[in-house]
């Protein structure tokens, strides 16, 4: 069942699962989106995640029109940064650009405030003391409630974290990093960083991008799918090592009588940095498995026991020896 925790010190009360909407508009069509909306809210999911990239603005426009009647009951978020179109300043996180996504984002959305915003991916040329303050700016406006970052590395948040405290300015509240079994770079220094400074974590991919759904192995691939369809998404997931770590999580959900993706969901949920993984899908037959995590009670050491069929990660400092 959904139970809520607070996002960080914000006092914003929030389900354990985020909705992720970027199959609204693209491989969910409007009825399909309007299904698996109502699916999540009928578990008693409250938090929303989009984008202004997503479909081209439509994800966010679909999840607007469904949002209707209810929106004082939800908290959403939406994003900033990658490129919505071919004039060099629609990308970013410069003042300029910012202000004129969010009002973007919030006319798309029909709401006249996100709980948070997040800057998509860390952008160099900009100094991040700009991009903060624009932020800030968002914030006393009250169009956002709460800045957060999404795709920045420990030190580029920390760095932020330093910079809004010397300076008055309202901080990032929440991170968004991707985290599965075969992806747990996080738990090297974004998650302990988090759980550090108080701050909230909805991690995305905790799938792989279907990569442990059971579907995928070493050999074995589905005739459609993200690993096979996008070039971006067989890139992240090459490594062969991946697809063998595919191979055991599977044969052991299968031992237990567990959907894979289920205990993939259940497993990035376990993390205590983590607020909530953000599920998503093409349709409400391919999400219930994901939403069935939520009835997993898995213990530390059940979490202990999934977590050694993947390769840890190094340590920050490389002393392996040390820990």
């Amino acid at each position: 069942m959904v139970t809520y925790r607070t996002v960080g010190r914000t006092g914003i009360q929030v389900s354990n699962l985020c909705f992720g909407t970027m199959s609204f508009g693209g491989i969910a069509d409007k009825e399909a989106s309007r299904a698996l909306y109502l699916r999540s809210r009928e578990k008693g999911i409250n938090f929303f995640d989009t984008a202004d990239i997503y479909n081209e603005g439509r994800a966010e426009e679909i999840l607007g029109e469904l949002i209707q009647g209810e929106r004082n009951e939800l908290v959403l978020t939406s994003k900033a940064g990658f490129p919505t179109g071919r004039d060099p300043n629609a990308r970013g996180a410069s003042r300029r650009h910012l202000l004129s996504s969010v009002e973007g984002s919030l006319r798309r959305l029909r709401t006249d405030r996100l709980e948070f915003y997040f800057i998509h991916r860390f952008d160099p040329l900009t100094p991040i003391e700009e991009t903060l303050r624009t932020l800030d700016d968002l914030q006393r406006q009250g169009k956002i409630l709460y800045p957060a970052v999404s795709n920045w590395a420990a030190w580029q948040i920390a760095k932020a974290l330093g910079i809004s405290a010397r300076e008055g300015l309202a901080r990032f509240e929440l991170v968004q990093p991707m985290y599965n079994l075969v992806k747990r770079q996080a738990e090297v220094e974004i998650l302990p960083l988090v759980q550090s400074e108080q701050l909230g974590a909805i991690s995305y991919s905790p799938l792989g991008g279907g990569l442990l759904t059971g579907k995928y192995g070493v050999g074995k691939r589905p005739p459609s799918g993200r690993l096979v369809e996008q070039p971006n998404y067989t890139k992240r997931y090459a490594d062969e090592t991946n697809y063998i770590v595919a191979d055991r999580f599977a044969a052991y959900a299968e031992e237990r009588g567990y959907h894979p993706a289920t205990l993939a969901v259940a497993w990035v949920l376990g993390h205590p940095g983590i607020t909530a993984p953000i599920v998503g899908a093409r349709n409400v037959e391919q999400l219930e498995p994901s939403l069935a995590a939520l009835d997993v009670e898995l213990t530390d050491e059940w979490r202990r026991e999934i977590t050694a069929l993947s390769i840890d990660p190094p340590p920050a400092t490389d002393r392996s020896e040390e820990v």
